[in-house]
Order: C-alpha cells, then sequence, then structure tokens
C-alpha cells in the first residue's frame, strides 16, 4: 500500500513500543479467527480496537470476495478508522487471511487509554486519518452512489457524502440509487445514509449535555474541540455538512498557516476529528427546528420531532445564501442550481459554460475554483465593481483569468429546461445573454439561520443575534438570554471571516464553562 508521510503506511501502521503494547494489553482480551472469518463487516459499528498478535487482516472486495487491496495489517499492527471515534460503522469489510490471534479493547476503555496516553491517541488518530483520506480519495466503500449525474435525490446524497469526507463509490452508468454492501437504500436521502453510517443521532432524550453546538461551520467546530478539551458533555448539530458555507470554499489562502492554501471542507474536517478525539459528538444531517427555556436549562426540537436539552447553548448556526425570486427555481434546486461548488458540482461544468451570481469571496472561489473544468464562467454581479464585496488578490485573479467573464450591472431573469436546468437568461446593460448551461451557482445576500431561536434572544433589525455591551451580557459573545451564548457570522457586528469565527469559538467556551459550573442560585456563600 502507498504511504503518506514518511514511513507510515495507510494500512499496515508500525507496531507500537513495547510499553504502550503492554497498555493496550492490559484493557483488552484475545480473540482467535481461521481463514476466511469475518473479523468486522461493513456496516457493523467500530465498537472494539483490534490489534492483530500474529497473523494477518485483509480487506475483501464487496463484489467478488477476493482480496480488494494488496496491503494487509500484521502482526503489532491494528485496524479501523476514524469512525471508530464515534462507534461509525466501517465501510469496507475485514477479514482474516490467515490463522489470526488478535489483541480486542471496547471502544470506551480504548478511548480512555488514548486520552490518558497521549503518544498512544496521536499515533492511531494519525493512521486513521491517513486511512480515511486514502479510502475517501479512492472510493473504496461499500456504499456505492450510481447514476447522481442524473438524479437530484442521488446527487444530494452525493453531496453531502463529499462534503462530510465519507467514503463511498461513485459509478456512472446504471440506475440512479444508493446502494450498502450491495442493498439498494429505498428512498436515499442525505439522512436515510447518516442512518446507516452512524452519524444521526445516538442521544437519548433524557440525556442532559453541559453544551449544545447548532452549527457546524468554524464557529462552531472550533467550539467543539475547545468544550470538548476542557470537559464539557458536548452536542453539535448540523443540518448539512461540517464546514457550512465555509465547507464549501475550493481553497481558502488567507487563513494563517496555510501558505498555499486550504480547502474549507479539509480546514473544518480536522477540527471535527479534533473534537471528536476530546469526546464531542456530532449528529447529522439534523436540524434544529424550535428552542425552549425549562427552568435552568434548554431544549432544542430537532426536525423528527425529538427533544434534547443541555445547560447552555451556542447558537454558532451563521447565514445562509438568499434565495432569488424567479419561476421554477425549486424546481432546479440540485437538477442545475446549488449553492455550493465542490468537486460534486463541479463535475457538471465540465466543457460547458457556468454562471455564478454574486460578488462576494466565496462567488469568487468558485468562480476560480469552475473555471478549471467549463469551458466559461459568467459571474454575474449586481453592482458596479467587484472593489466593495470580494477581497482584492480574488479579484485581481477573475479579471485575469481568460475564461472568466464578469458581468456587472447584471441580474438573472430567466431559468429554463425539462427534468434539469438547461438555460439562463440575465440582462446587462448591453442587452439580455442566454448561456447554455447545467450549472447555475447562487451566492448572494445572506440571511442569518435565527428562526429557531423562538423569541428567547434579542436581534437586530437585520435577524443577527445581539451580543455583548448591546444587550449587558456577562461576556462578548452572551446573548440577552443567559446561558445562550451566539459566535461567528450569525452574531451582529462580527467579522465575516474564517479566522475570526474560529477565534469566537475558541474564546466563547471560557464563558460557557463558568455558566455551566456556576453553584445553583441559593447556594453561593453557604458555609462560610
Amino acid at each position: 500500500m502507498e504511504s503518506i508521510g514518511g514511513d507510515l503506511n495507510t494500512m499496515a501502521p508500525r507496531p507500537f513500543p513495547g510499553s504502550q503494547l503492554d497498555a493496550i494489553r492490559a484493557i483488552s482480551t484475545t480473540r482467535h479467527y481461521q481463514p476466511g472469518d469475518i473479523v468486522l463487516a461493513a456496516g457493523a459499528p467500530q465498537d472494539r480496537f483490534v490489534l492483530v498478535e500474529e497473523g494477518e487482516i485483509e480487506v475483501a472486495d464487496p463484489v467478488t470476495g477476493g482480496r480488494l487491496m494488496p496491503g494487509t495489517i500484521g502482526p503489532g499492527q491494528f485496524m479501523g478508522e476514524l469512525a471508530f471515534l464515534n462507534g461509525g460503522p466501517l465501510t469496507l469489510t475485514m477479514r482474516a487471511c490467515a490463522p489470526t490471534r488478535t489483541l480486542e479493547a471496547l471502544r470506551p476503555d480504548m478511548l480512555r487509554l488514548m486520552s490518558a496516553i497521549p503518544e498512544i491517541g496521536d499515533h492511531i488518530l494519525t493512521v486513521f486519518s491517513a486511512r480515511r483520506r486514502r479510502i475517501f480519495e479512492a472510493g473504496d466503500s461499500s456504499l456505492v452512489v450510481r447514476g447522481a449525474e442524473r438524479d437530484p435525490a442521488v446527487a444530494r446524497v452525493a453531496s453531502f457524502l463529499h462534503r462530510n469526507r465519507i467514503p463511498f463509490h461513485e459509478e456512472a452508468d446504471g440506475e440512479p440509487q444508493v446502494l450498502w454492501s450491495g442493498n439498494p437504500i429505498p428512498d436515499p436521502t442525505p439522512r436515510a445514509v447518516a442512518r446507516h453510517l452512524g452519524l444521526d443521532l445516538k442521544a437519548r432524550s433524557a440525556e442532559l449535555f453541559d453544551l449544545i453546538i447548532v452549527g457546524a461551520g468554524p464557529a462552531g467546530v472550533a467550539a467543539a474541540v475547545y468544550a470538548g478539551s476542557e470537559g464539557l458533555r458536548a452536542l453539535v448539530i448540523e443540518d448539512t455538512a461540517i464546514g457550512g458555507q465555509a465547507g464549501t470554499s475550493s481553497r481558502i489562502e488567507n487563513y494563517m498557516g496555510f501558505p498555499t492554501g486550504i480547502s474549507g471542507a479539509d480546514l473544518t474536517f480536522r477540527g471535527q476529528v479534533q473534537a471528536m478525539k476530546f469526546g464531542t459528538c456530532f449528529a447529522m444531517p439534523r436540524r434544529v427546528e424550535a428552542l425552549a427555556r425549562r427552568d435552568t436549562d434548554f431544549c432544542v426540537t430537532l426536525d423528527g420531532g425529538e427533544e434534547l436539552c443541555a445547560r447552555a447553548v451556542l447558537v454558532a448556526t451563521g447565514v445562509q445564501y438568499r434565495r432569488l425570486p424567479l419561476d421554477r427555481l425549486e424546481t432546479f434546486e440540485g437538477a442545475g442550481i446549488y449553492y455550493a461548488a465542490t468537486e460534486m458540482e463541479a463535475r457538471l461544468c465540465a466543457r460547458t459554460e457556468a454562471v455564478v451570481v454574486g460578488g462576494g469571496n466565496s462567488a469568487g472561489q468558485a468562480a476560480m475554483y469552475l473555471s478549471r473544468v467549463a469551458k466559461r464562467v459568467h459571474v454575474v454581479v449586481r453592482g458596479a465593481s467587484l472593489a466593495d464585496t470580494m477581497s482584492a488578490y480574488l479579484r485581481d485573479r477573475l479579471e485575469a483569468d481568460p475564461r472568466i467573464t464578469i458581468h456587472t450591472h447584471s441580474q438573472l431573469k430567466q431559468l429554463d429546461g425539462d427534468a434539469h436546468l438547461e438555460r439562463v437568461v440575465f440582462t446587462s446593460p448591453s442587452g439580455s445573454h442566454d448561456v447554455d448551461c447545467r450549472a447555475l451557482f447562487i451566492m448572494i445576500g445572506a440571511a442569518p439561520n435565527t428562526g429557531w431561536l423562538s423569541g428567547l434572544v434579542e436581534l437586530d433589525q437585520h435577524g443577527f443575534v445581539r451580543t455583548g455591551r448591546d444587550v449587558g451580557g456577562s461576556s462578548s459573545y452572551a446573548t440577552s438570554c443567559p446561558g445562550i451564548f451566539a459566535v461567528g457570522d450569525v452574531r451582529s457586528g462580527s467579522v465575516k471571516r474564517v479566522a475570526s469565527s474560529v477565534g469566537e469559538g475558541s474564546v466563547v467556551v471560557s464563558a460557557i464553562w463558568t455558566h455551566v459550573n456556576a453553584p445553583p442560585p441559593g447556594e453561593v456563600g453557604i458555609g462560610g
């Protein structure tokens, strides 16, 4: 198998040193397998850590039944990947290919050991992360997405998987469907697939969290990392994908520490792994529909009707692009109209023309990304120029790219097509323009996601959450309701940048910790 970084092999990592191996052995039991025995089937939860003492484990091909990869896991090496952190399933079947003896530790025991001995945890996470990347990029998985370009429902599943870095195998031919271990998933949706992958909600309504974080953009993920590291029992609820709008950015070049740039999805995915390392849980794709106060706690109602409660709530829902008032807009959403420009959507632009509506950084990054594959990219902007809405470095690149045409003082007017978008019409001072395209990206104006707050906190005239001195809050990120905090783009007066959102999500945890650990009313001063 190929290596990623130094001598680290993605499927067969280096063995643990003796003292670390002894620590693992102390929490493990011994199991024996014969050739052909399944150690862990695709779809089964990773409920235990498996280390090979003698023998060999291979990856089975879900179609042929043969060996899928040339590499195997041998003595001193271990199996598993990132889904181990939340007890999610492997998307590949692991089986013994020789008489094999293993050490197997229950997942909760192994997570405690990884926390107690950081060297063990760091080694395991490095290997798990490298495996996830290798499997994701290779498309080695028992989860198959077929015909995404011909079915909007299947395309939404593919986009969900891709944005969340979940390994899946993609096929262009055949009836559009999503299959798990060879069996079609009826009426596939992101949530239905999430259930198979263990990403859906696992918490019980009776459980009380210290903190519920609503939204998994940069601010929410940063808060998830710091909340977990401070020992808070936290749950992150996200309705689409880790990363939020930042997760759709193909290349962020002005984030400190990444001089050659990093995609928003990669940046926030790394943060998610860190948060899971510290015990923070994630539930997606789930949407919070309402918020209520119950004595000193808060309860959120989810789209499935479940109610979850916590001592504090962090509002990190960010903003969403506004929808244009156009006929047939809903008809073409997911079938030619998109609000993110990731690799999945970019494929639809190959050797054709694409249209991006918007003049902000997200629109500019999308246009640059799409210009690599599209014959031409039209950027439609209502204003006179991009100078007031886009970073200078990005604006200069758009203007210099021969495959990008910027149309100022322009507006989209018409959408045409049958089951899929085929043509758009926009107007400019020079007249009406018809563009044959199968991909239109709408990235205009931002509306805050605050409708679910049920009137519990004060909003400004634009619907953003007021915090700090504006409402007499105990911290810069406290809202008018003690116990509810807000960070990132959803906060009134915030700087709409990834770095500032990460900073706010990191800093707010100190105030949340103080609130959660404050003595109950009436106990202050007792015993003095």
